[in-house]
C-alpha cells in the first residue's frame, strides 16, 4: 500500500470531476448563482496549480531561485494588501510592515538551524509566514482606516484637548489592531482541537512523524505570532501617522 494519501491518477480526475459537476448540480437546483461558478473556479485552480507545481520544481532545486520564487510571493502579497487596504498609493507603505514581519522571523529561523537553508524548506515557510503576515496586514489597514472614517468626530475631539495628530489617530485606530491579530491567535489557541493547520498535514502526508508534524507546525504558529504582531504594530503607526491614507 502506498504511504501516499492521494496518489494523481484516473480515479482522483473522475472524482474531482463528480464533485466539481455535483456542486454544479446543486447550484442549478437552488438558484444560488451561475452553474458555471463552480466549474471555472476549479478550472482555475487547476491551471494554477499545475503551473505553480512545474515552476516550484525547478525553482526549489536552487537556493537562488527558491529565493526568486519568495520575491515573487512577496510582491503579489504587497498588492493584495494595497488593493484591499483602498489606500490608493499610501498602500504602498504597507510593503513596510509585510517586510519587517517576514524579514524577521525567515532569517530567526534560518540562523538558528532549526530550517535548513534549502529551497524545499525556505520556501513553504517563509510562504505561511507571508502569507499570514498579509491578511493580518490588510486587516488592520482596513480597520484603521475604516475606524478613522467612521469616527472622524472623535480625533477632532482628541486634537481640541491638546493632542497630536498622530496620538489622535491613534485613540481610535488601536483598537483595531486586536481585530487584526483576532484570528492568528484563534489559530494558535485552537490548534489540534478544532483543526488541523496545513504545515502539520504537510508532514503527515510527507510521511513524517506526528512529532514532526507538531514541531514544524508549532514553528509556524509562532513564527506567524511575531510576524503579524510586527506587522500590525507597524501598519496601525503608519495610518496613525497619516502615512497610510485614504483621499477624502
Amino acid at each position: 500500500m502506498s504511504s501516499s494519501l492521494v496518489e494523481p491518477g484516473v480515479p482522483l480526475a473522475v472524482l474531482c470531476v463528480v464533485m466539481v459537476l455535483l456542486a454544479a448540480l446543486v447550484y442549478r437546483v437552488s438558484a444560488i448563482g451561475r452553474v458555471w461558478t463552480v466549474p471555472s473556479a476549479a478550472g482555475r485552480g487547476f491551471l494554477q496549480l499545475a503551473a505553480v507545481s512545474l515552476v516550484l520544481a525547478a525553482a526549489l532545486a536552487h537556493l537562488w531561485s527558491s529565493l526568486l520564487v519568495l520575491v515573487v510571493m512577496f510582491a503579489a502579497a504587497a498588492f493584495t494588501s494595497i488593493r484591499r487596504s483602498e489606500a490608493g498609493r499610501s498602500g504602498l507603505w504597507l510593503t513596510v510592515p509585510l517586510a519587517v514581519g517576514i524579514g524577521v522571523v525567515v532569517p530567526l529561523c534560518l540562523s538558528t538551524g532549526v530550517v535548513p537553508a534549502e529551497g524545499i524548506a525556505i520556501v513553504p515557510v517563509g510562504g505561511i509566514i507571508l502569507g499570514g503576515t498579509m491578511t493580518a496586514t490588510s486587516l488592520a489597514a482596513r480597520r484603521a482606516l475604516d475606524a478613522l472614517s467612521e469616527r472622524h468626530g472623535e480625533v477632532e475631539a482628541a486634537l481640541s484637548l491638546g493632542l497630536t495628530e498622530r496620538d489622535s489617530r491613534l485613540e481610535v485606530v488601536r483598537p483595531t489592531a486586536g481585530d487584526a491579530l483576532l484570528p492568528g491567535l484563534d489559530q494558535t489557541r485552537t490548534v489540534g482541537l478544532v483543526t488541523l493547520p496545513g504545515a502539520f498535514v504537510g508532514v503527515l502526508l510527507a510521511s513524517g512523524s506526528a512529532i514532526q508534524a507538531g514541531a514544524v507546525q508549532i514553528l509556524v504558529l509562532t513564527g506567524l505570532l511575531l510576524a503579524q504582531t510586527l506587522a500590525v504594530v507597524l501598519t496601525v503607526d503608519l495610518v496613525s501617522r497619516g502615512v497610510v491614507h485614504r483621499k477624502s
